[in-house]
């Protein structure tokens, strides 16, 4: 019976990831059709490289983003695994089916480019969040740059940027160089959008600090923010002095708080402050101290 339950669970959990990345591909869809593409703006990635080909040829959208995407696809079913391969199909056929049925939607914008490029962002990296939340993607051009970084001396982001800047290029000769310009612009405001979805508004950050009054520190911050911390000893690799390292994540929104607690304890403290993507299980939900 346990067994039943747990795939019953994990069959329902499946259904809604492929639900959500499906209204995430036609949420791009529309962002696309009824705010970017009628204003002679892009997008990039593969995504891009179908606009182009789509406005040079004549070749309906829909098709090229299918079409191009299938060997990002399959790296990234080589690189990732096949769930993600599988999820990133259903959102790619999404965004391809939606534009198609969205080809005639009345455009919401015009002339306005700060606005067109600033609400069609938005839309797309809402969309592409969504999608990537949920364990699909959207576009492929991101597994060439993983697979790249791993024979390339650079990073993933880096390649990123490089081929994202090699597809603006190509949207230049097309769209001309404001076209490409408010595409590079919208693209940038679609990748903050959609780490905002992917990690949430508030989003988490992880302290490490080294003080003189490691006790205080610690009852100060449960006593003001209501978070626990963990002890660690670390030794100065110098001064061969140990020394007691507090481990704490908070909200974002308590970084203020935590700064003015330190500054006020121990004003010579050392601290480290890191983003933390992910926050699982422990005790990371605090009681309401403010």
């Amino acid at each position: 019976m346990p067994e039943k339950k747990a795939e019953k669970t994990s069959a329902l959990q499946m259904m809604t990831k492929v639900v959500m990345i499906i209204l995430g591909g036609f949420i791009a869809a529309y962002g696309l059709e009824a705010v970017l593409i009628p204003n002679n703006v892009s997008d990039g990635g593969v995504t891009g490289l179908s606009i182009v080909g789509s406005t040079v040829f004549g070749l309906p959208l829909g098709a090229l983003i299918a079409i191009l995407n299938i060997p990002f696809i399959f790296l990234g079913y080589k690189q990732i695994g096949r769930t993600f391969a599988i999820l990133s199909v259903v959102g790619i056929a999404a965004l391809s089916l939606g534009t198609i049925f969205m080809h005639k939607v009345p455009t919401i914008i015009e002339g306005d480019t700060l606005l067109i490029t600033v609400v069609g962002g938005i839309i797309l990296g809402l969309g592409m969040g969504i999608a990537l939340r949920n364990g699909g993607a959207l576009d492929g051009i991101d597994m060439l740059a993983v697979l790249l970084s791993r024979k390339l001396p650079f990073s993933t982001s880096d390649l990123i940027l490089f081929l994202n800047a090699f597809v603006f290029i190509i949207v230049s000769f097309v769209f001309g160089l404001k076209g490409a310009i408010l595409s590079a612009i919208a693209y940038f405001i679609a990748s903050k959008v959609i780490v905002i979805v992917e990690e949430g508004l508030s989003g988490s950050k992880s302290f490490r600090i080294i003080t003189s009054n490691p006790d205080e520190m610690v009852e100060v911050i449960r006593n003001r923010l209501g978070r626990s911390a963990t002890l660690n000893t670390v030794e100065g690799a110098y001064s061969n002095q140990t020394f007691k390292e507090i481990n704490c994540i908070i909200n974002r929104l308590e970084e203020r708080k935590m700064k003015e607690i330190i500054r006020e304890i121990d004003p010579k403290a050392f601290v480290a402050i890191y983003e933390v993507v992910e926050v699982k299980g422990g005790n990371f939900a605090k009681r309401d101290v403010h």
